[in-house]
């Protein structure tokens, strides 16, 4: 009986073939070969300048002066996706009506971090709550380098990107992107000089990434499903 189940099984197995361990990860559209924030970027202030001294004040006084509702904020941003603008965008911005899209602004996504985090890893800024104990993030602890930040880079890509695509909601848009990167420094888990670092990093990758024939190949359709699919005419 044993041999018959384990033969069964494999018979399964066979017809079904193989399944995968995991999904695929989005490739990037470039790298820090193509786009290098060490030579577009000033280094960040150092740890003992009046600079961050500054910042971290401002850290500590939001600390004491946000809200629960700015907390959870600043927790639920801590998601690094396009679908945190669907406040903006409307109930139609889900992932199950916009399979193009969503795989699109997957290797957008997957782009800020190549780039990114080889300037990270090159200043290694202590991030607020290593370079003083009174700091206690709202959101989850990281150990990369602060500077600049990923999150304020990656929302100024998307931002920037999403508007291109919907210029109707360009100022909504570019609002929700710059608080996505703001609530990094109510989090207590950046300065303000890294989320400002940030979206000009944002800007230069979305910039490059506009110029492109690759992107444009993927941008196009991707741009055609998200406005059919929130009822916007033209292109």
């Amino acid at each position: 009986m044993r041999r018959s189940i384990l033969a069964f099984g494999l018979l399964v197995l066979a017809a079904i073939g193989p399944v995968p361990s995991q999904a695929e990860e989005a490739k990037p559209f470039v790298t820090d070969k193509e786009i290098n924030l060490l030579q577009l970027l000033p280094p960040p202030p150092a740890n003992d300048s009046a600079q961050t001294k500054a910042e971290l004040g401002e850290v500590l006084t939001l600390q004491v002066t946000r809200t629960p509702e700015m907390e959870q904020a600043a927790i639920a941003d801590a998601t690094e996706d396009v679908w945190r603008f669907s406040n903006v965008m409307g109930p139609k911005f889900v992932p199950a009506g916009l399979p193009v899209f969503s795989a699109f602004f997957d290797r957008v996504v997957a782009t800020e971090g190549v780039v990114v985090d080889p300037a990270k890893d090159v200043w290694k800024r202590p991030r607020p709550h290593q370079l003083s104990d009174l700091v206690k993030p709202a959101v989850k602890l990281s150990s990369s380098g602060s500077y600049p930040s990923g999150h304020a880079t990656v929302g100024t890509l998307m931002g920037v990107i999403l508007s291109d695509m919907v210029p109707e909601k360009r100022a909504e848009i570019m609002a929700r992107a710059w608080q996505f990167a703001n609530n990094r420094v109510i989090g207590g888990i950046h300065y303000r000089s890294d989320i400002e670092m940030g979206r000009i990093a944002g800007t230069v990758i979305a910039f490059e990434l506009l110029q492109r024939p690759d992107f444009l190949a993927e941008y196009e359709p991707a741009k055609a499903e998200l406005r059919h699919t929130l009822g916007y005419s033209g292109s």
